[in-house]
């Protein structure tokens, strides 16, 4: 009997490193989660393979992880970037319009107690002690 005779006939070096090389193109297209776990899980194969036998493959992944979490890093980075300056522009229109606000509060106090005076000279109970003079 030979060695090989009754035994399924087992997977070639190329043939595995073909279907490790889908699975990576194919979860990357997909735009999904990809580990040396996964890559072996969707390829019938365990961790240690590719990092024992595959070494460049298991150095492929990693590049791609690596990648995957800069960019996403980088994006993230961006956006806060952004709203940053949206918040620094809005506190700058926040401070404009509390002063605004309190130039205001001042105008419509001073009407206010003007009002008061006016008033109370109309109803000839206060004279005013410095009139003003009127053209």
């Amino acid at each position: 009997m030979k060695p090989t005779e009754g035994k399924s006939p087992g997977r070639s070096r190329s043939k595995t490193l073909d279907a490790l090389d889908k699975v990576i193109d194919g979860l990357v297209v997909g735009n999904e989660k990809i580990s040396i776990a996964s890559v072996a899980r969707a390829a019938g194969v365990t961790p240690g393979l590719i990092h024992n036998t595959y070494p460049a493959v298991a150095e492929r992944i990693r590049t791609l992880m690596g990648k995957s979490v800069r960019a996403q890093r980088d994006s993230k980075h961006q956006a806060l970037m952004v709203e940053k300056e949206k918040n620094r522009v809005l506190r700058a229109e926040n401070d404009q319009l509390l002063e605004e606000l309190a130039r205001i509060a001042s105008v419509n106090q001073r009407l206010l107690f003007e009002m008061a005076e006016l008033k109370a000279a109309s109803s000839g109970k206060v004279v005013s002690i410095n009139p003003k003079p009127r053209s």
